[in-house]
């Protein structure tokens, strides 16, 4: 019965039932095992031995399969000494119990952005130490914004919308203010971060979207499509958006710091000098942005979880740190190595650390990622015009609460913390 089944049990069952990916990669004796995504696992095998650490076997996977493959590791009992994940995923793995708590000597709070650090703790415990960072900001073309007469976008949610319309009108409406593909739920989390909405409550068992700082959010957002600033769009229909970024159909689009590489790789040589980044604006000045990254794991039933928090604090060292960046380009986790001139002094990558000192973690449950899809749903449809901003958000309560029902449930029993 569900009834005398234990927390860990419960959540362990839920995944054994939908778990269909095969495992793969043995674990290999003697050494260390290290599962990493994408392109830091292309990167990991050069940047490994000037780290001392001996033998790691890196095993890499991709990030469309990554998450899978943790859950089927644990049930399995084949997970790593090692792993790189995302953080959205750690509310899960920690409800699992399947990972081992930072040592007190690896907290490194002081070097830390906040926000980020912050998402790395569930129930009081950090569980995870931030490996490199990301957050959105605002990429936008640098020669529309100054024949609008403005230096850079305001930081103003009234003044950067007067900027965006006058940079329409000057283009005779040819110009779009800025690019929210309606399938990117990022675009309306963002502002409504900036308004400073939670999201959930009661520990993450009711949703808050009809709370003033959400309908805030949300209306700012409608607004933008209602008055021609944003195209009505989803990702799929727009073929090249460097393409249309450089023909200046857009004037911002607001993305992360994998971006930066696509446009300067993408964009013709005659706009590489026609584009730049900054923080994105709020209701009143400064607004906020998601805490994103990846973060290095040591798995509670490893065999080496000394060895491991040592490959870990290695990673960790600010050369390790600075080598990932020049290989990778991912964004640093730890503050001091931002003063570095290759990265205080790029117009285009320092916007990306004062975005970060006004980041903000997101809710931390297992059900995010199908909560923020649902409220995407909605927000498509609001656009569009099925709702209006107070229908979406009961919408979005109606689904978000059935969601979350089975966390009611679990903390009703007593079973989550």
């Amino acid at each position: 019965m569900a009834g005398s089944l234990s927390r860990r049990e419960v959540l362990a069952a839920g995944i054994a039932g939908s778990a269909a990916l095969a495992l793969g990669g043995c674990r290999r004796e003697g050494g260390l095992t290290f599962w990493a995504i994408g392109n830091e696992a292309a990167a990991l095998p050069a940047l490994l031995p000037d780290l001392g650490l001996g033998a790691v076997e890196v095993q890499p996977l991709p990030w469309s399969g990554a998450h899978q493959k943790l859950l089927t590791g644990f049930v399995g009992r084949s997970l790593p000494d090692l792993a790189q994940v995302g953080n959205s995923w750690l509310a899960e793995l920690a409800a699992l119990d399947a990972i081992d708590p930072v040592p007190a000597d690896l907290d490194l709070a002081d070097d830390q952005f906040g926000a980020v650090l912050e998402s790395n703790r569930i129930g009081g415990r950090l569980v995870a130490v931030p490996w490199y960072v990301d957050t959105r900001v605002q990429f936008y073309r640098t020669d529309l914004f100054a024949h609008a007469g403005y230096s850079a976008p305001p930081l103003d949610w009234d003044e950067w919308k007067a900027a965006l319309r006058r940079i329409r009108a000057q283009s005779a409406g040819e110009t779009y203010g800025v690019l929210l593909p309606l399938d990117e739920f990022e675009h309306l989390q963002t502002l409504a971060l900036s308004a400073g909405a939670t999201f959930l409550r009661e520990s993450g068992t009711r949703s808050a979207f009809s709370a003033p700082e959400f309908i805030e959010g949300l209306a700012f957002y409608k607004s933008l499509f209602d008055e021609g600033l944003a195209p009505i769009v989803t990702g799929a229909q727009i073929a090249n958006r460097w393409a249309e970024f450089a023909r200046g159909w857009f004037a911002v689009y607001p993305a992360g710091p994998w971006m930066i590489e696509e446009m300067r790789s993408r964009l013709p040589v005659a706009v590489q000098d026609l584009w730049s980044t900054a923080p994105h604006p709020g209701p009143g000045g400064s607004g906020a942005a998601a805490a994103g990254g990846s973060s290095l794991v040591v798995f509670r039933e490893g065999p080496r979880k000394r060895e491991a928090w040592k490959a870990v604090s290695r990673l960790l060292d600010p050369e390790a740190q600075l080598a990932l960046h020049r290989t990778t380009g991912d964004l640093p986790a730890r503050r001091s190595v931002w003063r570095e001139v290759e990265l205080a002094g790029d117009r285009v990558i320092a916007p990306f650390a004062r975005q970060l000192e006004h980041a903000r973690p997101l809710p931390k449950v297992p059900e995010w990622e199908r909560v923020v899809t649902a409220m995407q749903v909605v927000a498509d449809r609001m656009v569009r015009g099925e709702y209006t901003v107070r229908g979406a958000a009961a919408e979005m309560d109606r689904r978000v609460d059935e969601i979350l029902a089975k966390r009611r449930w679990m903390m009703g029993q007593g079973r989550l913390p």
